[in-house]
This record gives structure tokens, sequence and C-alpha cells, in this order.
């Protein structure tokens, strides 16, 4: 499909951010809204209804329970952000407060090894200031009478700051004020990228027009990997397709269901008067970039005699609503790619975050923001999830992936 394109105002920005979706957005309003940079930012979007990102398929949820610090004090600033949302936004009262739907993640383990790793994990978040508990399997079942746990050892659940929030109205709020801070937003198209030595110095739009830059940021998602090829240069992301089913119970349950994490990799929650479900495909290959067919048979197959065993009540249930989305998927090690590229010294990443993308992009936002306008971190240090990882082929480990 053709979509109709809108030229630039000017010929020449000091930033440049492919990509107008959570991550770009995040990073072009907290530019905006820092005092310290008074450069000129243009966003260039392919698309700005948002049919097809994956800012329009996700799932909207945030938790704290990682195994690695850095990934659990991204989200700590995360669920600062979605509870003073107003704040950040400068007690603007046209902003409305965010609520945060404290309903939490519950992983269940059912082998000793995995039983270990929460065991270890929870300590690590417990020491960082995060609500996780340990809880054995009949702790679980007094507190959700409702769980068939005869496979299950333990798990870990946190019922403080992890839930659900509306992320696309900070996305939107993200958007406004941006553009209010003086950042254009214009629907069209990067098709070229002029590279001279460890420089960007342009780039050409689906228009025709050719646009001078100081910075470029890659903020493409499942597209990221093709935008860095216009530079010369390979990252490990691409779109693989994850689903997601909303469904009604005839039976419902008496009190919220956790974001349940079942050992067979499907994941099920409260979603208002209904109940969401997801998974990846058991094969989970590359798709191409238009792909978002559903594949019914997983809900048939697989989704629904999963939740069934483990919720004997769903097993009447009525499917409302069903649709695929792409994770933008770091094959390395499923974590962001954040940062300058090591030897094209203004080309800065913002790729690759599997899934985590909206729970993380205040964090992520903000560290981009500060790297431009700094020259470095100044807030958290995102270094881990720097380029040079890639380069050298070594893994982010994050034992806490879904």
């Amino acid at each position: 499909m053709t979509r109709p394109t809108t030229p630039p105002n000017k010929r020449s920005y000091d930033v440049v951010i492919i990509g107008g979706a959570m991550i770009g957005s995040s990073v072009a309003w907290f530019l905006a809204d820092n005092l310290d940079f008074d450069g000129t930012v243009l966003v260039v979007e392919r698309d700005q209804s948002y049919e097809f990102a994956s800012t329009s398929h996700t799932n909207s949820c945030i938790r704290q329970q990682f195994s690695n610090e850095i990934n659990i004090r991204v989200s700590q600033f995360g669920v600062d952000f979605i509870k003073n949302f107003r704040r950040y936004m400068g007690d603007d009262p046209r902003v409305p407060e965010i609520p945060l739907h404290s309903f939490g993640y519950l992983y269940l383990a059912d082998n000793d090894a995995f039983d270990q790793t929460l065991r270890s994990n929870q300590k690590l978040q417990q020491s960082l200031g995060a609500g996780t508990k340990y809880m054995t399997r009949d702790e679980i079942q007094a507190a959700y009478p409702f769980y068939q746990l005869d496979d299950v050892i333990g798990g870990t659940h946190n019922l403080i700051d992890e839930g659900y929030f509306d992320g696309n109205t900070m996305f939107d709020w993200w958007k406004r004020r941006a553009r209010e801070g003086g950042v254009e937003y214009i629907q069209n198209e990067v098709v070229a990228i002029d590279r001279t030595d460890n420089r960007i110095q342009s780039v050409r739009l689906a228009s025709g027009e050719i646009v001078t830059c100081g910075t470029v940021v890659n903020a493409t998602g499942p597209r990221a990997a093709a935008t860095a090829r216009m530079v010369g240069i390979d990252i490990p992301v691409e779109p693989r397709k994850r689903f997601t089913f909303i469904f009604a119970a005839e039976n419902p349950l008496d009190r919220d269901l956790p974001l349940t994490i079942d050992p067979s990799g499907v994941h099920m929650r409260t979603d208002g008067k209904y109940y969401m479900a997801g998974c990846p495909p058991d094969f989970d290959p590359a798709v191409e970039f238009d792909d978002f067919a559903m594949d019914h048979d997983i809900w048939e197959d697989k989704v629904w005699p999963i939740i069934a065993t483990r919720i004997p009540q769903f097993e009447a249930i009525k499917l409302i609503n069903s649709w695929a989305g792409h994770y933008a998927y770091n094959t390395l090690d499923q974590n962001a790619i954040l940062g300058r590229h090591n030897e094209v010294e203004n080309f800065i990443f913002a790729n690759g975050f599997s899934g985590h993308g909206f729970q993380q992009s205040p964090a992520m936002g903000r560290g981009v923001g500060e790297l431009i306008t700094y020259g470095g971190f100044r807030t958290l240090d995102l270094s881990p999830f720097g380029y040079e990882r890639v380069l050298k082929g070594e893994r982010f480990m994050e034992r806490a992936v879904i």
C-alpha cells in the first residue's frame, strides 16, 4: 500500500529519529523536555496510523521480575514514570493520570532447576526494593485456589507495581508534547542513509528530499536490521510473530488473575471483564514485515488446552478477539541494543527490545536523550545494552524472558 508522504520543513536537523512509535516518541519527548537540549528534531514515521506497529499490538504490562539488576532498575523507573505521569509532564492539567493495575506476574516452576532460578531472582529483586515473594505450591494454592498445581513446585509473585497500564495514553502524550516542544513529525520513509567514513551525513526520504543531520536514532522496531543495513551495519534483530487472544469465561474467577507464566510458555491474565492469553508459536522463524496472518490452530491446539488444564474453570470459555503482532526479536539474547555504534559515532541504536519495549521505553528514551545531550548516560548506566556485545557475540544474560 502506498502511503501519502509529507516533506520535512527543513533540510537539516540536529537529530533525525527513524521510527515514531513508542521508542522513537519516547526519545523525542525526553529531548524536547530537556532544557539542556536546544537542537532540532525530526521524527520520520512511515505510517502515522501505527496500524501495524508493535506499539499498537502490545499487551502493555510492566514487571520487575528480571534476573539482571539493570533490567530491574529500568522497570522501576518505568513504574515511577507511569505512577507520576502528570508530574513528569510538567503537571499539565490536560494530561490524565495513568493507573497501574497491580495484579502482578506469577512465574510457575515445574522443575527444580527453574525453581532455584526463581529463588535466586527473587533475592536479587528483593535486594533492589521489589516486592517479589517466593511462594510454595501450597501458598499459591491458598492465594489462588482456582489453579491446578499438581505439577508445580513453587513460584514467584509480586503484587506491588507489576501489572497493566494504559501505555497508549503515554504514547499519545509523548507525541503531543514532543510536537508542542518543537519536534517535527512527518509521515515519510528513510530509504537511504549517506555514510562517510565514521559519520552519517544525511538521510534520503521516499519523497526525494535529502536531509542532513547531526545524529540519527534507529528506532524502527522489527525493521531495525533493514535500517542498520543502510549504514553497512548488521544487527541481530528480526520480526517474529506473537499471538494474543481475548476470551470470556462462562464461570469467571472470583479475583484477579495474575499474569501467569505457565511452564509451557503460555501466559494469561485478567483483562477487564475478560481474560487475555498469549504465546509464541512452537516454530518461531522470522517473518515478513507485513505478515500479520493469524494461526487459529494455535488457540485450539495449544493455548486453550493449556489454560483449561491450569485453570479448570476455563474449560468453558468463548474466544472474543485475537491478533498477531511482531516482536523486534534480538536473536543474540532477547535484550535491547542501545547506544552508539562503535565506529559510526553519530548512529544510535534503540532496537531489539524483544517484547519489553513498552515497559522499558521511559528509561530507554531518557537514556538516549542523555546520550545525545550530554554525550553519556547520567541517570541509569545503560552501557550493558551497548552494541559492543553484538560485535563480540557476548550475550547479555537475562534469565527471566517471556
